[in-house]
This record gives structure tokens, sequence and C-alpha cells, in this order.
């Protein structure tokens, strides 16, 4: 269904914001990465704080004048932190830079605390309305994705991911509103990337709120291939032994050879992981500002990890 060569549209991601800093970088709670092929450059997140990925992004030698879609994973902060800063500066350069924001379906949905006040948390704002104002004013389009969605050649985001394997309440402190009652929110808006390679699929995920079970289980229902690597960050740094070992098993049956464990995952799970899956050393990565996977799927460290 969404079949194309891997000649040009192969990509490049440098991880641009993450909790590890190489020299000079900033590293926060959040999560960017860059992607590059000889056609296009995307952004998938925007870091937390709004000077993050613009920073590290000029350490690195990266021109982010020329992305044009971004991706974002889910509606939390330290994942849309900067989208309206980078439109700002880049938009004078390239009119078209950061103006296309690919989001899954219940990303506008308000969220409360439990008095139900007002708790947006989307790109630092608590009313999403207000979002929605600013990116209105910096002509920001949306994109909603409902399904399965080919964002460029050989780039598929999951858009919504059934809940089958994990099913946990997965930001405590948010609630939204149904009939009128507040109930936890579930982030039903949690979306990943899968880079279609050679070796099959690439799952890049923001945080994994929809646990990596379900997202893995989610591509190999696209497309019947294994899940190779995984990118990003994916919600295990406080999980219990038990479940990093359910998911290092379920991750080992799904194909998993590579790890870049980053942001949210935890070293410990990201090593328990490699450890069950006999993910070699070189295929494991805790992942640091600078941080690349090639082409060729092999991982350039930047810091000592």
């Amino acid at each position: 269904l969404f079949s194309h060569p891997l000649k040009a549209e192969e990509y490049e991601v440098t991880i641009l914001a993450t909790n590890i800093a190489n020299f000079g970088g900033i590293g926060e709670w959040s999560f960017s990465a860059l992607l590059e092929s000889e056609t296009e450059s995307i952004l998938f997140d925007t870091g937390f704080d709004e000077g993050t990925v613009l920073h590290n992004a000029r350490l690195l030698e990266k021109d982010l004048s020329k992305v044009e879609k971004v991706i974002l994973s889910h509606f939390h902060g330290d994942h849309t932190g900067g989208l309206l800063n980078l439109r700002k500066t880049y938009m004078n350069v390239n009119p078209r830079a950061f103006s296309k924001v690919y989001v899954a379906e219940g990303f506008f949905e308000q969220r409360y605390d439990k008095d139900g006040k007002l708790r947006g948390f989307i790109g630092g704002f608590d009313d999403v309305n207000e979002f929605i104002k600013e990116t209105d004013q910096l002509d920001i389009s949306f994109v909603i994705v409902k399904e399965p969605y080919e964002i460029s050649k050989n780039l598929i985001l999951s858009g919504p991911v059934e809940r089958i394997f994990e099913n946990v309440v997965v930001s405590p402190g948010f609630y939204v509103k149904e009939n009128g009652r507040l109930v936890d929110d579930l982030l039903k808006d949690d979306q990943s990337l899968g880079i279609k390679t050679k070796k099959g699929w690439y799952m890049m995920s923001g945080c994994g709120h929809a646990g990596m079970m379900n997202t893995a289980h989610k591509f190999q229902k696209i497309e019947n291939q294994d899940v190779y690597g995984a990118i990003g960050g994916f919600h295990l740094f406080r999980s219990s032994e038990e479940v990093i070992l359910e998911t290092a098993s379920s991750l080992k049956s799904f194909g998993l050879k590579q790890l870049v464990g980053g942001h949210c995952t935890g070293i410990h799970a990201a090593k328990k992981i490699a450890d069950i899956a006999s993910i070699t050393r070189n295929n494991l990565s805790h992942g640091a500002i600078g941080t690349v996977v090639t082409k060729d799927l092999e991982i350039l460290r930047s810091s000592v990890e």
C-alpha cells in the first residue's frame, strides 16, 4: 500500500532534543529528531523550551529553513514547545518553513487538571484555543491524521494507535471531559512514525504513550515486516520489571535489532530490552544531542553515553 523504491527516500536521522547533551548542546526533558533525505527535511517533535532545537541544530550545522513538514507525536509541551519559535525564526527565509504540521486525532482536545481548570500544556498554552489562535496568525496549517498516513515516501504516520497489549493511564494529572465529567486523559492522540528501510520498519516515537508493543503491532498491521529499529522516547523509565520484561520479549518477537532509546525510555529499560532481544552493543544507544542513525542504519554516537 505504501511501497516505494528505497533510493533517494532513505533518511538520515539526527537527534536535536533529548535529555543527554553533547559538548555545547542543550539537554532537556523532551524529544526532537530531524529526518533528511536527498529531497526533503522533516522534523519530528519540536522540544520543550522554544530555543532548544534551534540552538542544537545550529551547533550541529543543520539548516532547518528547509523543514516544511513537522510531525507532532502528541500534545504535551515537551514535544510541542518549539513549534512557534521555529516558524517565526525561519518563515522569512522560507515562507513554507514549519508551516504544515501533522497531528493525530484528539490532539486539540482541551485538557484540564483535577479541579477542572484548563491545563492544556500544548506548546506552552493552557488554553487550546489560544494555541490555535497563535498558529493561525503564523499561517501554520494542521493535518489531522485519523488512520495510517504517508507523509512522504517511505514515511508512514501511525495515526491513533489501538491499545491492544497495553492500556494504562499515561498522562497523570491531565483530564478530558466526557459528557461534562472529568475522566483520565489516555492520550489517544499519541502517534508514531514508521520509517521503511531495507531491513524493515524503523519506529520513531516521542514518548510512546500508546505503548511500544501496541505501536510495533500497528506498523506490522500496515505492512508485515520486522520492526528492525526503534528511536525516541518510549516511557519505560518508571515501569515495573514485569512490564519491561514483557515489552522486551514482545519486541524480540517483532524482530527488534536496534534501539536508540532517548528521552523517557530509561537507561535500565533500554539495557534490559537489549539483553533480552540480543541487541549488540553497537546497535544500542541511549541517544544524545547529535546522535545519528545513518541511511545504512549505523549509529553514530555523539556522547560517552
